[in-house]
């Protein structure tokens, strides 16, 4: 188990701009939290005018508290998001999220992740986590130890459940995004000596996603992280993440992240050069 929060880029288009101008960092859980969430992320931000950042989004639940200017703190659950998310900052004010790891809400909600998909919802009135003796008031404030402490009670409070299957899930999550030869949901299907419609079912439950998606996700924000490098030969990534040709990465690139990879490779030069 990791000792330190990931330190890549991926999903994150132009990085360098976010954090030119916003405060973005992650960290770790409490060590009893670490089988279900990936890490802790929080912003803060000062602004002279509007930010847009975009982001593709990993097949991960998020929760998130949010802060802006003189509006009370808010906090809501971002189910797993299929397309590309966008948002305006601007003014001053600062957001404390919590990403699951891909499986690890399905302990902390007792129903199929998939009914999350695509939505966000206010935190549920009468949930566990408006019983915690300080859910009433903001997460945001403080020290970002303070913040973190807050979110490990939290998350505490709410009581998760071990569950094999979701135990299960992550795992196979994460096998897809660490190794690049994983491209088929039946060849991962027969690796596993399983049946992809029992992987389906699987993903559906206790991701929110199917694994075709999870692994076509991947395969691209490494095709996103690849854009960042400089000059490629796009046939050859193609290839590589399992594309059928150049122009079927190109295509879902473009409809993912809203441009074609050379003009994203584009736009990152003449971020850095700007």
């Amino acid at each position: 188990m990791r000792h330190e929060p990931r330190r890549d880029n991926r999903g994150i288009l132009d990085p360098g701009r976010l954090r030119r101008r916003v405060h973005f960092r992650r960290r770790l859980p409490a060590p009893a939290l670490r089988p279900w969430v990936e890490h802790y992320w929080l912003i803060d931000w000062a602004l002279t005018d509007p930010f847009d950042q975009r982001i593709v989004p990993h097949p991960a639940v998020n929760l998130v508290f949010q802060a802006r200017e003189v509006e009370a703190e808010h906090g809501e659950i971002a189910g797993v998001d299929t397309g590309l998310f966008t948002v305006t900052l601007h003014g001053t004010g600062r957001v404390t999220g919590v990403q699951f790891r891909p499986g690890g809400f399905r302990p902390f909600w007792p129903r199929p992740v998939s009914e999350l998909t695509g939505r966000r919802l206010p935190l549920p009135a009468g949930s566990p986590l408006t019983g915690t003796p300080f859910a009433a008031g903001p997460v945001c404030p403080g020290s970002d130890d303070e913040r973190c402490r807050r979110l490990d009670e939290l998350l505490t409070a709410w009581q998760p459940v071990p569950d094999p299957l979701a135990a299960e899930a992550t795992a196979l999550v994460e096998e897809i995004r660490a190794d690049r030869s994983v491209l088929r949901v039946d060849d991962f299907a027969r690796r596993h000596g399983t049946s992809t419609r029992r992987l389906q079912r699987l993903f559906l439950d206790q991701v929110g996603v199917g694994p075709k998606w999870v692994i076509r996700r991947y395969r691209l924000q490494e095709a996103i992280e690849q854009a960042a490098a400089g000059p490629l030969d796009w046939s050859r990534v193609a290839a590589d993440l399992g594309y059928a040709d150049q122009a079927h990465l190109v295509r879902e690139f473009t409809a993912v992240a809203g441009v074609s990879p050379a003009a994203y490779a584009r736009s990152l030069a003449d971020s850095r050069g700007g």
